[in-house]
Formats: structure tokens, C-alpha cells, sequence
């Protein structure tokens, strides 16, 4: 069974009487599950071959209408939240660094029915000991730490090796001849503390990756080779979106990095990651809503 089918069921024994209520908006319980789901996929990074991090603080922001209406069961479905992502980390291999935890705030630049997550790895003293938290096993550190010698003081038995002292240079008994020239540099004096190894040689030079970029419409994969690209109904766009609501020139993306999409004046406007604007940063797996048709922007390394 799929982790948010499980978490509808789950769903089902709090939604009741006024906790229903607070779901007539357009902002959905399992949308926020899926959003969930998307940020851990996003941001998942490799440590080693065995491990794979995800975030495990996570922030939904809403309109203040949605919020209201939220706000009295935060702690109920924060818990049944985090739950999920737990699942779905466990089916996908994932790890976290601390305890998984999901608030809601208010954000006032939200309208009603919209929503916006934000993440982060966020360590806590509840991750000790917890299986699948925390960092892997630390590495000993490739610089020794070479102390300078601690000479003894008068009164006081030495702390460190004594420092040791060249004998002079002999001189033939009397009658000889001293010896051709004066004692080199540094004769008679105590050699030198040992200094710390040399560090390892800087890395070679490597080039920036190219970066691949691409969009899916429908079910359609479409390369964005040049620096900017207009999405709409017409012939002329660089992506054609086949979608009556959708402007003949609808919206423009740059590629960047970092990339990005702007509004061309359109009439129904853009909805990029659940959220209203006339432009916005895009990221690898970002949703962009164009009328009735979404648009899922890719941007990898090549």
C-alpha cells in the first residue's frame, strides 16, 4: 500500500465535525503529503554509498484564511505529517539527521487555497542513538596536530624532549692548522623543532558541469537548448502548450543558472510550486500551473 493511501486512512479516524470543516478550502491534506514527498525527493543528498539525506524539518506556509481554519488542528496533522514522511523515507532508503517534525505558519502574500514548503536538515538532541538519524562516522582528520617542544624551566622537570646541541667543530692540537675556512651557518646551535608535514597538493582544475534543461508538458519532453524560452498556445513559441486557457504568449523561461520564469502579460497568469506570481526562481522539479496544464521544469548536470 502506497504511503498516501495509508495516510488517508489514517486521516479518516480525525476528520470529523469541525476538523472537516477546516478542509473546505481548496488546500487539501494530501496535496500537502505530496508536496512533502516532493521537497525530500529535491533536496536528497548522497553522503556515502549507503546513505542518502533528506530534510527533516519542515515549514508549510499558508494564506491566513487557510491558516485559521488550520491552526486549532496543527499539532494533529503535523503528527500524521511527519508519520508519512517517515514511511516514505523508510520505502525510499532515505536518512534523516534529527527527529522529523512539520509546523505550519501564516504567510500573508498567500491567497486562499495556496501553500508554500520550505525544508531543512536540522539536527536535534532526540537523533542520538535513533536509527537512521545522524551524521556518518566522523573521519580522522588528515593533519596531525605537531606541538612546538615545551623546554623545562629553572626549578621544574622538563615537559619535552630537551633541545639538542651539535658539538663544536675539533680543532687540531697545537701545532695544527684550524680547518680551511669559517664553520658553516647554524654550526653550535640546537636544531630546529620539527615543523608540521606539507599538506596535501591542490586538486586539479575541473571545468563546471554543463547543465541540461528541459520541461514536460503532457507527458512530452521538450530540450531548452537556447538562453531563454516562451511557453504558450501559438505556433511561434518555443514550447507550444496545447491549452485553450493558456495565452498565445504565456510566460518566458531563462535558463540561467539560476533559472528562472516571468509572466508575458498573460490573462489567467503562472502558478509556480503552489504559489501565484508574475516571476519566480525555478529548480530542478519545479511545477509550473499555465491554465489548466502543468509544466515541470529539469535541470541537471550533463
Amino acid at each position: 500500500m502506497g504511503v498516501l493511501k495509508k495516510f488517508e486512512q489514517r486521516l479518516e479516524g480525525l476528520v470529523n465535525g469541525a476538523f472537516a470543516k477546516a478542509f473546505k478550502s481548496d488546500v487539501q491534506p494530501v496535496e500537502i503529503a505530496s508536496a512533502l514527498k516532493r521537497e525530500c525527493d529535491s533536496n536528497a543528498t548522497i553522503w556515502n554509498r549507503d546513505r542518502t539525506m533528506v530534510p527533516n524539518d519542515f515549514v508549510v506556509e499558508l494564506g491566513s484564511h487557510d491558516y485559521e481554519r488550520l491552526s486549532p488542528y496543527a499539532q494533529q496533522l503535523g503528527a500524521e505529517l511527519s508519520t508519512m514522511v517517515r514511511d516514505y523515507a523508510q520505502q525510499q532508503r532515505y536518512s534523516f539527521i534529527g527527529p522529523v517534525e512539520v509546523h505550519f505558519e501564516q504567510a500573508d502574500d498567500l491567497d486562499t487555497g495556496l501553500y508554500r514548503v520550505r525544508s531543512q536538515a536540522l539536527a536535534g538532541s532526540q537523533s542520538q542513538g535513533a536509527p537512521g538519524y545522524g551524521p556518518p562516522e566522523p573521519v580522522a582528520s588528515a593533519h596531525p596536530h605537531y606541538p612546538d617542544p615545551k623546554y623545562a624551566q629553572p626549578g621544574q622537570p622538563p615537559q619535552g624532549p630537551a633541545p639538542q646541541f651539535h658539538s663544536p667543530p675539533a680543532y687540531p692540537q697545537a701545532g695544527g692548522m684550524p680547518p680551511a675556512g669559517p664553520p658553516g651557518p647554524g654550526a653550535g646551535l640546537p636544531p630546529r623543532p620539527p615543523g608540521p608535514p606539507p599538506g596535501p597538493a591542490p586538486a586539479p582544475y575541473r571545468p563546471p558541469a554543463a547543465l541540461r534543461t528541459w520541461v514536460e508538458v503532457n507527458g512530452m519532453r521538450h530540450e531548452l537548448t537556447a538562453s531563454a524560452a516562451k511557453l504558450g498556445r501559438s505556433t511561434d513559441a518555443d514550447v507550444r502548450v496545447d491549452d485553450p486557457s493558456v495565452s498565445r504568449h504565456h510566460a518566458e523561461i531563462k535558463i540561467g543558472p539560476p533559472a528562472s520564469i516571468a509572466d508575458l502579460g498573460s490573462t489567467n497568469g503562472i502558478v509556480v510550486d503552489g504559489q501565484h506570481c508574475q516571476r519566480a526562481a525555478l529548480r530542478d522539479g519545479s511545477r509550473i500551473v499555465l491554465g489548466s496544464t502543468t509544466v515541470v521544469f529539469r535541470q541537471t548536470e550533463g
